[in-house]
């Protein structure tokens, strides 16, 4: 059986053509309670019935594409607010080269970064989890 890859785009993936298609169906049968369970879980997952049980049977470790894409996002986010810090902290720099006084304001960027270091340690252990 030929392996299928998936593209990954930030807040939608899709698993590449096969050769020949899909046209393999599995039935599974649930009371009515299941069902409004599988409902309610695809729609927080933001994908469907069936979206949702390919991606737990064949997710590693537990994960799901929509774990990855939420990970991707808070990466994302963190990246933007690194640059943000980072602009801040030049600004700092060279307000304090050019006068010879540090800012008030310094302090507040510090632990802004700080803040921003403790993101970065937590998303990468969620990406280091086994």
């Amino acid at each position: 059986m030929a392996e299928s890859k998936t593209v990954h785009r930030l807040g939608k993936s899709r698993r590449d053509n096969t050769p020949g298609g899909r046209s393999k169906r599995i039935d599974v049968y649930v009371t009515e309670a299941e069902k409004a369970a599988l409902i309610v879980r695809a729609s927080q997952a933001n994908v469907s019935v069936p979206r949702l049980l390919f991606e737990g049977a064949f997710a590693e470790a537990g994960e799901t594409a929509h774990d990855r894409r939420n990970l991707a996002a808070e990466l994302l986010g963190i990246r933007t607010l690194l640059g943000a810090v980072s602009n801040n902290v030049n600004q700092i720099a060279r307000h304090a080269n050019a006068t010879g006084e540090f800012p008030e304001d310094a302090a507040a960027a510090v632990a802004a970064a700080r803040r921003l270091m403790a993101r970065i340690d937590e998303a990468v252990m969620q990406v280091m989890r086994p």
